[in-house]
């Protein structure tokens, strides 16, 4: 089929898959890096055809919406610990392997983050053992599944086996025996469970999650990554080590919870975290009047009171505000344009103490400059 003007369709780089089937998640771990769209000028837009032009901003779009994972320091340190926790973990299949739990408040990048991680791993491993194993099956080292709402030790199991392309038919043993024979075939060492608060039982009874993340490390000979929010809050890592309940003690004893904060500007090193983001962001902006410092400099402290510091809120705006750029043909990010880029309710409901704090004086997201070093005396 042939476009009007009788061209190739364009089909763009939109890359559709689900990271919780193992075809998807290959996609996502050896799919090649996008190509950064040409920075143009004006001019040099106003050259280009009708077609060219759509092409461009079609480019311009799904690369604005993809920009990161960006390498700051809560993730490395993030990647860092669950390395860590990972590698450790070498025991035989007779000996539980400890678990990692990120737990979190919304909108932080947390199953970037994991997923991420989870992409560095799988590579690493395919890389040092080969993309085969040796009984001939394809070599997965670490999986990625995603819970909905008020899952069953059933449903959790079935997840698995949708992940391996297996049938879900069953009772929760039988997709368990089957999920298991796949991970020893396939020979992976990790499952990454996010949004683990949508276990059943998790809402109401802390001893009931904990007997149910329990039988996974039980049955499943891997490291178990769970990825939630408010679980701790639940009290099922800190209850329990009196002996009253072991459900709870057992399982706070074998996993390691991390977290995810949202940038803070309470301090320079905090501000400076903030700046070198915003500079790296700046740098992956495509438009054509995109300068120094747009980003990093003239939008630091309305971006950070905008998004609260939220990573996810932030590459919104970004995102929202390249396309309102492009489309009105603006081709540059500012205060005017941003105020008409709309955000989630989170962040919108929490900007105006932000916004106060920092036209008041009493906040701001820039670092303090260097002092000046004495000049030396000839």
């Amino acid at each position: 089929m042939s476009t009007p003007e009788g061209l190739a369709p364009f089909e763009g780089d939109d890359r559709q898959y689900s990271p919780t089937r193992l075809p998807g998640w290959l996609q996502e771990v050896n799919g090649p890096d996008r190509v950064r769209p040409k920075q143009h000028t004006r001019a040099q837009l106003a050259d280009l055809s009708p077609r060219a032009l759509l092409v461009h901003n079609d480019n311009r779009a799904v690369w604005h919406a993809n920009i990161g994972p960006i390498e700051t320091p809560q993730l490395i340190a993030l990647n860092e610990s669950l390395a860590e926790i990972v590698e450790s973990n070498r025991q035989d299949g007779d000996k539980t392997k400890p678990a990692a739990l990120l737990d979190a408040y919304p909108g932080l990048g947390k199953s970037t983050a994991v997923r991420a991680y989870g992409r560095a791993m799988f590579r690493k491993q395919v890389d040092l053992r080969g993309d085969t194993t040796p009984s001939g099956h394809r070599r997965v080292p670490i999986i990625y599944i995603a819970l909905s709402g008020n899952t069953q030790i059933k449903g959790l199991n079935a997840a698995i086996c949708r992940f391996y392309g297996l049938p879900v038919t069953g009772d929760a043993d039988t997709l368990a025996e089957r999920a298991v024979d796949a991970v020893l075939s396939m020979k992976t060492a990790a499952i990454i469970i996010d949004d683990i608060h949508f276990l059943a039982g998790a809402n109401t009874n802390s001893v009931r999650m904990a007997n149910q993340l329990k039988y996974l490390a039980n049955v499943f000979p891997v490291t178990l990554i769970y990825v939630g929010v408010g679980v701790q809050q639940r009290g099922i890592l800190r209850e329990g080590f009196s002996g009253a309940k072991n459900e709870l003690a057992q399982f706070g004893r074998r996993t390691t919870p991390m977290t995810l904060l949202p940038f803070q500007i309470d301090d320079d090193e905090g501000r400076q975290q903030w700046q070198t983001l915003l500079k790296t962001i700046e740098k992956k902006v495509v438009l054509a009047d995109r300068y120094p410092g747009m980003i990093a400099e003239d939008l630091s402290d309305y971006l950070y009171a905008r998004s609260t510091g939220h990573f996810a809120s932030l590459m919104s705006l970004i995102n929202r505000g390249c396309l309102r750029a492009i489309r009105s043909g603006h081709e540059l990010l500012d205060q005017d344009l941003m105020n008409q880029v709309k955000n989630d309710v989170a962040a919108e409901e929490s900007r105006k103490e932000l916004e106060a704090a920092i036209e008041a004086g009493l906040l701001t997201s820039r670092p303090a400059p260097a002092p000046r070093r004495p000049r030396k005396s000839a």
